[in-house]
């Protein structure tokens, strides 16, 4: 197994991969899906979304070599970390991979002994629970500063 595969498995027959390697990752798959399906990342430009790859640690999600999820992670590898544009093509929801690339994620050796995981979700709520993700502490006050066209 080379350095940038995190893990492998079959699932029903197909063999699943998950790997951290930056070329390997289908740009044109990743942007169609961020930029015309999710509702958080709607319309991101092309070289924005370079922009973010590039200073992420990014997880393809492949079946047969074809990419098929993406999750990157924006984080200092020492005490934070920022789980974003976590997904699963419609074609293959359903049997397990989202929670996987997100448990695969969180074991890497890269973002061990990290104190705090952020994320944020409108709808996968009980995915990250299940991963082990939990509502805010009732003493912290999360704020924010969204600015929607910068």
């Amino acid at each position: 197994m080379t350095e940038s595969i995190v893990d492998r498995r079959d699932f029903g027959g197909h063999f699943y991969e998950i790997d951290t390697e930056r070329d390997r990752l289908d740009f044109a798959v990743i942007h169609d899906f961020l930029a015309n399906c999710s509702h958080w990342a709607r319309g991101i430009s092309p070289k924005k979304l370079h922009r973010a790859i590039e200073h992420s640690l990014n997880f393809g999600l492949y079946c047969d070599n074809a990419q098929v999820g993406f999750a990157r992670v924006v984080t200092d590898e020492a005490t934070f970390a920022y789980l974003t544009d976590v997904f699963v093509v419609a074609a293959e929801r359903n049997n397990g991979l989202g929670q996987w690339l997100v448990e695969t994620i969180m074991a890497h050796p890269r973002l061990q002994q990290l104190r705090r995981w952020l994320l944020v979700t409108r709808d996968a709520k009980t995915l990250y629970q299940r991963c082990g993700f939990a509502e805010p502490h009732p003493g912290l006050t999360y704020l924010e500063l969204f600015v929607p066209a910068p």
